[in-house]
């Protein structure tokens, strides 16, 4: 483990406050007393409005919060409950500058995975504008973003909330032309979003179908699985069975039930189910497509149709 160099700078109070690199919070456990001294430090940056707070220094403000909470629960509890830390951030989202943007974004990413600073992230009005953030950011920003809905969405009352606010669109957007990466944080959030109604309809509407099916079949994304979950979510509300059929969902699906891992063919098993079980036209196409060989039809039984155990 490398020896720490820590930097004395003078913060506004007089006191010598404590200022860290990302190697410095790995390999150092700060006493809290100082952390607390460094973060107030941050947030009278951000929060000034004198001309001797550039935004370079708000920038780099942010960048010292978001690297202060990216490995320490007890770290991340201790900034989310310093007065004015967090909904200083949320500020920053609608900043003009990308990177100013993407700290914040990536330090309330980071704040968020601790419990307790969900609500606070809520209360402060945070979703709107990691909206905007999910619109407007660098690919990184987006990424980060998306994942912070996510963490917010673990509060059931907020996934209608983030849907209404016009996180679907976006999150569409990252899975039709994000990295990897990207489009597997937009998969987990869409996910967690479409537990309800009106976010299954927007998803469907916001044209979230023919990039999941396309993902069904692109086994090397290694997102199939996910997509295949996502599909069997929409496929709960009947706009969403009808994109689904109309995407050439039933082939991607079989075509998985053929040639996907173990719990990918469950996967698809469960979204051929909701589609199939109260369509006939739905069943036709799935036999044509040779999911069930002839020597296992019959004509008197829905292909499917679940059995008595």
């Amino acid at each position: 483990m490398s020896r720490v160099r820590r930097r004395q700078r003078e913060g506004s109070s007089g006191a010598a406050v404590p200022s860290f690199t990302s190697g410095e919070i790995c390999d150092k456990v700060v006493a809290l007393e100082e952390l607390e001294l460094a973060v107030r430090s941050c947030v009278e940056t951000l929060e000034s409005s004198s001309s001797s707070s550039s935004l370079e220094s708000k920038c780099s403000a942010a960048g010292k919060l978001r690297l202060l909470a990216k490995h320490r629960s007890d770290f991340r509890a201790v900034i989310g409950g310093c007065p004015g830390a967090i909904s200083s951030l949320v500020g920053l989202l609608r900043s003009a500058d990308p990177a100013t943007q993407e700290n914040a974004a990536t330090a309330l990413l980071n704040l968020s995975l601790e419990e307790s600073n969900q609500a606070r992230i809520t209360a402060a009005g945070a979703i709107k504008p990691l909206v905007y953030a999910l619109k407007t950011g660098t690919e990184a920003a987006k990424q980060n973003a998306a994942c912070a809905l996510l963490s917010l969405s673990m509060i059931e009352d907020n996934r209608a909330t983030i849907g209404a606010c016009g996180a679907i669109p976006p999150l569409v957007s990252l899975l039709l032309h994000g990295s990897s990466r990207g489009k597997k944080d937009s998969l987990t959030t869409l996910y967690k979003l479409c537990t309800t109604q009106q976010n299954k309809e927007r998803a469907v509407t916001a044209g979230a179908v023919r990039p999941l099916v396309e993902l069904v079949v692109d086994h090397g994304a290694g997102t199939t699985e996910k997509a295949m979950v996502v599909l069997n979510s929409l496929a709960g509300i009947p706009e969403g069975r009808e994109a689904i059929v109309d995407e050439g969902g039933i082939p991607a699906l079989v075509e998985a039930i053929e040639d996907g891992s173990v719990k990918g063919k469950e996967f698809a098993v469960a979204a051929l189910l909701q589609l199939c079980s109260d369509c006939t036209a739905n069943r036709h196409l799935l036999v044509r497509e040779g999911a069930i060989p002839p020597s296992s039809r019959c004509p008197s039984a829905a292909p499917l149709a679940p059995s008595t155990r």
